[in-house]
């Protein structure tokens, strides 16, 4: 049984079909790439997924369980983790209180033991630690994306939806970034990332799905896919995507 598993989803906006028949799977373990251009649908699809927008038809399975059309909060607590495109720092949050609002989802905890798993988050992202009680306002680009990141491992999730974690970052700090997600499924946890940056995308991935216009067109391993320079011109941005 696949871990998260999208069946013939359908979702609407208004009368446009913003995603149209998309079925994929993600395994347990995995890091899978959804890549493809602006309004491809890659977006919306991780929104359907933690519940932000509902679903026309088709279905969304977790773990065996359907989740289609559930409530986020619902969604969050059994397990799904939502880093939306954007960031979405709380500017005048201290960086430890942006990451423990990232418990919020998780009842019964004391705010010490939150304080302490936020401060045992820094392990992992050492480059945001001396700006613990700096406001979210202040950090850079790429230091508010770590933020980001570390708020949503806070729910503990089984699965990590990231959204265009690269986006508007400089190409060293996109480094950085790709090697935490590298990390963080080391340690345990699937992702499910959506990245206009082929080649930085796929180089941490297991598989990778590519959508069209809201249809899902290609699917494979890294290779397969960025191997193919027909492929690669036609879907992933040729030599463009590629020097990102």
């Amino acid at each position: 049984m696949s871990l998260l598993e999208l069946r013939n989803l359908l979702v609407l906006y208004g009368s446009n079909e913003a995603v149209h028949d998309v079925s994929l799977t993600v395994e347990a373990g995995e890091v899978v790439t959804l890549l493809g251009s602006n309004g491809a649908g890659k977006s919306t699809t991780l929104r359907a997924i933690s519940g932000l927008v509902k679903p026309s038809s088709g279905d969304i399975l977790f773990d065996g369980r359907s989740i289609a059309g559930m409530k986020p909060e619902e969604i969050v607590r059994l397990g799904i983790a939502h880093v939306p495109e954007g960031r979405r720092v709380f500017p005048g949050l201290s960086v430890k209180e942006n990451i423990m609002l990232g418990a919020s989802n998780r009842a019964g905890m004391k705010s010490a033991e939150i304080a302490r798993e936020a401060e045992e988050m820094f392990e992992l992202f050492p480059d945001i630690r001396r700006f613990s009680g700096a406001l979210g306002w202040t950090l850079s680009g790429g230091q508010q994306q770590m933020v980001a990141v570390a708020r949503g491992l806070m729910a503990k999730p089984r699965l990590l939806l990231l959204d265009e974690p690269s986006l508007g970052l400089a190409p060293v700090i996109v480094q950085a970034v790709f090697a935490i997600i590298a990390e963080i499924r080391r340690r345990g946890t699937t992702v499910l990332l959506v990245e206009q940056n082929a080649r930085m995308g796929l180089s941490i991935a297991d598989r990778g799905y590519v959508l069209e216009t809201g249809r899902l067109v290609l699917s494979g391993k890294p290779g397969e896919l960025w191997g193919n320079e027909e492929i690669r011109a036609a879907y992933l941005g040729g030599r463009t995507m590629a020097t990102v």
